[in-house]
């Protein structure tokens, strides 16, 4: 039985979580526009920036999966998992995640990625 190899778990995952990052970083941008902020511009080139970083990792990641015809489908969810479908050169294996697993991890990424767009803000 094949297997898919681990170098591919990260493009695979990436490809969960960085549209769930987008869609985090959408609502906060609009909760911002519409919020009582006395200042609203640093917040939002902060949510800006980050949102460009992870749509060029997001750009990055789906070239890689197209370059080694790799793909995910997303299959089912309930309460307390979502399942994946990995493909990989005929090789399909399905990963069951559970979602406080993924709202976790993507609350990481998104610290991460506001780092990545603090340390932009203060050198520009």
């Amino acid at each position: 039985m094949a297997y898919i190899p681990i170098e591919t778990v990260p493009y695979f995952e990436a490809a969960i979580y960085l549209p769930m990052l987008l869609i985090v970083l959408e609502k906060d941008y609009t909760e911002i526009e519409n919020g009582q902020f006395k200042f609203k511009s640093p917040y939002i080139y902060l949510i800006e920036e980050a949102r460009r970083n992870v749509e060029i990792d997001l750009k990055n990641t789906k070239a890689y999966l197209r370059k080694h015809q790799l793909k995910v489908v997303r299959k089912s969810r309930d309460d307390l998992f979502s399942e994946y479908e990995f493909h990989y050169a005929g090789t399909l294996e399905i990963r069951r995640y559970a979602n406080i697993r993924l709202r976790n991890h993507v609350e990481e990424l998104l610290k991460l990625y506001l780092k990545k767009a603090l340390i932009s803000y203060s050198n520009g």
